[in-house]
Order: C-alpha cells, then structure tokens, then sequence
C-alpha cells in the first residue's frame, strides 16, 4: 500500500504592522498632531539646531530598534511612528527656513514619496503594508513614512499660510480630502491599497492643522493653548490607545500574518 505524502504546509511570515482598524486611524492623526506640537515648542524652547539633531538622533534609534525587531510590537511600533512624526516635521521646517518656498517644497517631497513609491513597486511588486515581511520591504515602508509627515507639514503650512487658509480652515480641507478615498475604498471605487496610502498621506496635514489651530496664538491664527499642554494632552491620548492597542494585538500578534503563497500573486 502507497502512503501518500502529506502536503507541505505553507510556511508563514510575520508582518510587522498593525492591523488597519478605525483604532489605527486615530492613532496615526494624534501622532501627526503630536508631531506638529512637540516639534515647535522644542525648536523654540531649546536651540533649535539642537533640537533638530535630538529629534534625528531619536528617530534613528527607533528605526534601528523597529528593523531589529522580529515581529510586530504595538508599542514599538507606534514609538517608532511617533518620532517619525517629530523629525519628518522638523525637516520639513528646516527646508523652509532655508528660504525655500512652501510650494517649493511641497513639489520635492512630492516627488521623493513618488519615486519611493515606484522603487517599492518595481523591487517588490506589491505596496500592501501587510506584505512587509522582509527588512528591505520594511526599509521602503518608513521611507515612505517619513516622506508623508514631510510633505504633509509643507503641504499643511501651504494652505494655512501661502494661500492664507488659516489652520482651522486648512484642518476642514485636509479632513475632507482624507476621508474621500477611505470612502471610495469601502464602496469599491478605488483599491485598497491606493486607497490606504492616499488616506495616510493625508492624515499628516489634517491632525497638524488642528494641533496649530490648538496651540498658536490667536494673532496666528489659532485658540492660544499653547503648543507644550497641547502636546502633553495628546500624548496622554496617544499612550491611552497604543495600551487599547496592545491589549487587542498583543505582542507577536498575527493581525498582519499572511501566507508565503499568497505574497507571490499579491499585486498593488
């Protein structure tokens, strides 16, 4: 008699992003908030050159903490999420106050997450977060990353001062603009994943908008709260849900885990 030979299961990788939930959205705009606020009181409370390079400094030991990590960590993870915030808006900034023009840079950054976009297409044929199951695909997700909170702050500080929108008023305009393509992706008029990054793009101008308009002074445009309470209020938040986070995707959860077979057909 002929024992057939079982089949050979399908090794599984695990993804190191979480899942994309309402939680997640939240998440990801007081992040962006965060990084407006905290980013302007520290480059005017301290010296800003001083400031700039603990803002990199930070960024560089989450990034190396986040690509040696074997698996999805929350708290990891939205750490590594929050000093993106911080430096990409510090870049940002730095651009302009080199005289570069808001439009300007708004075109650079542009250009920088296009061209990061299609070297991630071309080497890896998919741009769905949940096939980021290597390092270089990771390395190609928070250059992206970091692109979005750039031209979102340069984007935000256009409409808010070079077209004189004001930052409520900007804040209105880029929520609207992200809600658009989480509405097309549910109703099947756009791709899921071009959906999700054009909704993420987004998220930054929108959450740093409101967190000016909390925190400048009235003659600039805002309600005067000052950026420091702004910032401490919406770390508060942030901390509150990376812990609901973490008690829904514990560490090493399988929220993102997808099948080495499936990755083979997976298309953008």
């Amino acid at each position: 008699m002929t024992l057939l030979a079982e089949p050979t299961p399908v090794r599984t990788l695990r993804a190191k992003v979480p899942a994309i939930t309402a939680l997640f959205w939240i998440t990801k705009i007081l992040t962006t908030a965060l990084g407006e606020s905290a980013s302007d009181y520290l480059v005017n409370a301290i010296d800003p050159y001083l400031a700039v390079i603990a803002g990199f400094a930070l960024f560089v030991l989450a990034i190396v903490a986040q690509l040696r990590a074997r698996c999805y960590r929350s708290w990891l993870y939205w750490a590594t999420v929050g000093a993106v915030a911080l430096f990409g808006t510090m870049a940002a900034d730095v651009v302009h106050t080199l005289g570069v023009p808001y439009g300007a840079s708004v075109a650079f950054y542009a250009a920088c997450l296009g061209g990061l976009f299609v070297a991630w297409r071309r080497v890896e044929g998919c741009l769905d977060i949940h096939s980021i199951t290597t390092t270089r695909r990771e390395v190609f997700y928070w250059g992206v990353v970091l692109s979005t909170f750039a031209l979102g702050t340069a984007a935000g500080d256009l409409t808010a001062h070079t077209f004189h929108l004001g930052f409520l008023a900007s804040g209105v305009l880029f929520g609207v603009v992200f809600a658009v393509p989480m509405l097309l992706g549910r109703a099947g008029r756009l791709g899921k994943v071009a959906a999700f990054w054009a909704a993420y793009v987004f998220t930054r101008p929108f959450g740093a908008s409101f967190a000016d308009w909390l925190g400048k002074e009235p003659k600039l445009g805002g309600i005067g709260w000052g950026d420091l309470p702004v910032s401490a209020v919406l770390l508060v938040l942030i901390l509150a849900c990376v812990a609901l986070i973490a008690r829904r995707e514990p560490e090493g959860a399988v929220a993102g885990d997808i099948r080495v077979a499936d990755l083979q057909g997976a298309t953008a």
